[in-house]
């Protein structure tokens, strides 16, 4: 990890881009004190996982989720994925079907 001034990023900012993808993360300085760090992210995944781990709502969500498991209104893992599974099946479009012989008889 590099350790560069908010001066220096300001006047070379591309050169700082191009170095953050290929050596890593670059903690940016005012007056000697980390004010930002500069990442590049290798997809759109790893993007909205460092937005979610920086969004205070998200973090909420999560302990909120914590603390209901813990006082046992949680699903197993098993039970989880059922409820899934009868969702989809109960949201899945009805699709037409006719038996192949119907239709060769409506032509």
């Amino acid at each position: 990890m590099r350790i560069a001034p908010l001066a220096d990023v300001k006047a070379r900012l591309s050169a700082y881009l191009e170095r953050c993808a290929k050596e890593g993360p670059i903690v940016i300085t005012r007056n000697g004190r980390p004010v930002a760090v500069l990442l590049a992210p290798v997809d759109d995944d790893d993007l909205e996982g460092l937005l979610l781990a920086r969004s205070q709502r998200f973090q909420a969500l999560l302990d909120k989720s914590r603390q209901s498991i813990q006082s046992g209104k949680g699903l197993t893992h098993k039970d989880f994925w059922k409820a899934v599974a009868q969702r989809h099946k109960k949201d899945k479009p009805k699709r037409f079907t006719a038996e192949p012989a119907k239709i060769a008889k409506g032509r």
